[in-house]
């Protein structure tokens, strides 16, 4: 082949994989699958999303440099970043558009710093926590929404009193505030149930047993298992059982059913468990 046609040949197979290597790249600037922007907010112009979660689930909120909040409840997680060529935008211009959009909407702003800002909206009788953390000086920038509900474990006595017959147990996921153990009023529902159980088998016997996930100290985590399995057992005495026919345990971290290394994991060690003695 002569050198002119090997330069021509080399030009189109460069002009082949640079295109090639293009359409990948535009192909990437898409959102990842099953994401959607959250109905409250849409997305600066020029991002797409490349993480995406929505579950029942918690996270931190920074309301100052000494003070965070835990907040449980339905929570979706969005990730964007600025496609490739687009006009970079500032993080003030970012906290700006979500600052004022939040505003309109009727929203408390709690935190605001160079790079961060957490709202409160309370809509009726929903409260929803939102933030923002912008990185990479506004290349990427992520949100949180947590809308507060309770997971709600809706358990008839006659299930448990199956699971304790066949298994010996039943794990109740009842909810309590981070580091408290006051029962919640959400979960009178499951003490009722629990209440039930026991008098509609008046020889039953069990065992209420706290467990936590590994976050904070394993001797703290103990004691909070065993004050929540107290608070469970005062809540079923009150109800009209003997107290004689329970008694309370905490077991902490020591035994847990799921891989404390994911969220997921450590949401299904946080439980109260019936056990039939």
């Amino acid at each position: 082949m002569k050198t002119g046609k090997w330069i021509v040949f080399a030009a189109t197979l460069l002009l082949i994989f640079t295109c090639a290597a293009f359409v990948r790249a535009q192909d990437e600037e898409v959102d990842v699958e099953g994401s959607k922007d959250h109905p409250l907010l849409s997305r600066m112009k020029n991002f797409f999303i490349t993480d995406y979660l929505a579950r029942y689930d918690e996270h931190e909120f920074y309301i100052s440099d000494e003070e965070t909040k835990v907040v449980e409840g339905d929570r979706t997680f969005i990730v964007y970043r600025l496609k490739e060529g687009s006009p970079q935008v500032s993080p003030l211009q970012i906290r700006r558009n979500y600052g004022n959009a939040l505003k309109t909407l009727g929203a408390t702003l709690i935190r605001e710093s160079d790079a961060y800002a957490c709202w409160k909206l309370v809509k009726g009788d929903q409260e929803i926590w939102i933030d923002l953390s912008i990185h990479n000086d506004g290349w990427n920038y992520e949100l949180n929404f947590i809308q507060i509900a309770a997971m709600i474990q809706e358990v008839t006595a006659n299930e448990m009193l199956d699971a304790l017959n066949k298994d010996g147990f039943i794990a109740l996921y009842i909810n309590f505030d981070t580091g408290k153990y006051d029962l919640k009023p959400e979960m009178r529902g499951t003490i009722d149930q629990i209440v039930s159980l026991l008098k509609d088998n008046e020889d039953l016997q069990i065992s209420i047993e706290g467990h936590t996930d590994n976050v904070g100290p394993a001797e703290a985590n103990k004691v909070l298992s065993e004050q929540r399995a107290k608070s469970v057992m005062a809540a079923v005495v009150a109800g009209g059982v003997d107290a004689s026919r329970i008694n309370a345990v905490g077991w902490g971290q020591e035994r847990p059913i799921a891989d404390n290394r994911s969220e997921e994991g450590r949401a299904k060690n946080r439980r109260v468990e019936i056990v039939k003695k």
